[in-house]
């Protein structure tokens, strides 16, 4: 496939027995539109023996969406043209001397619409090339911040999941409405432990029986 070739064609067409023959999976899934975007971005940049240099393209993007509030806004302003967004994120890759298979994704973004999800789709690409160098992203969220020990109880328990080669990158995070307990993302695996949760999981089936 093409360098040129659009990437929302390949990700409207993802589902398809065909396209999905031809892509390279990455060694993690991602899930979602996000997802979908991300593993094709990895199939066309590891034929193209592009990953590192995608990968930093989106590394700076992804600081530059973050620190320039007046860029995001342009980008994200929905009474703004597709093609004036088009123009103006490829002039910004083109002067950073982005790949040419970001400057791709981002054109396919805007003219597609999809400008909104590239923070998610840089995640989740980002994800796929720590799973690349043996990395596993982990995220934990709990309602009150952890202490010294209790961080390291939780590494601990944590690195018992990983495989030999592999390390972890923990991200803490911390939000009172989850009530007590917490919420682990680790690779591709999901675990909804929290109070919040389980008080949800007790009024609707307490709804249901009335």
């Amino acid at each position: 496939m093409a360098a040129a070739t659009r990437f929302g064609v390949l990700a409207r067409s993802f589902s398809t027995s065909s396209v999905t023959k031809q892509l390279i999976q990455p060694p993690i899934q991602v899930f979602g539109l996000e997802g979908r975007y991300a593993t094709a971005l990895y199939s066309a940049a590891k034929k193209k023996n592009a990953l590192e240099a995608v990968d930093k393209d989106f590394q700076e993007m992804a600081t530059l969406l973050k620190t320039d509030g007046r860029l995001k806004d342009f980008l994200l302003n929905p009474l703004l043209s597709k093609d004036l967004k088009k123009e103006a994120v490829e002039s910004v890759l083109a002067k950073k001397k982005a790949s040419p298979l970001t400057v791709n994704l981002f054109g396919a973004l805007a003219e597609n619409g999809r400008l909104p999800n590239a923070d998610g789709i840089i995640a989740a690409f980002r994800t796929i090339m720590a799973a690349v160098r043996g990395e596993v992203i982990c995220e934990v969220t709990t309602a009150k911040a952890l202490d010294a020990a209790m961080q390291k109880e939780l590494e601990a328990s944590l690195k018992a999941f990983l495989k030999k080669g592999e390390t972890l990158q923990l991200t803490l995070k911390v939000d009172p409405s989850i009530l007590g307990g917490m919420i682990v993302s680790i690779g591709d695996k999901y675990a909804d432990m929290s109070m919040s949760s389980k008080i949800n999981k007790y009024t609707s089936l307490l709804q249901q029986a009335v």
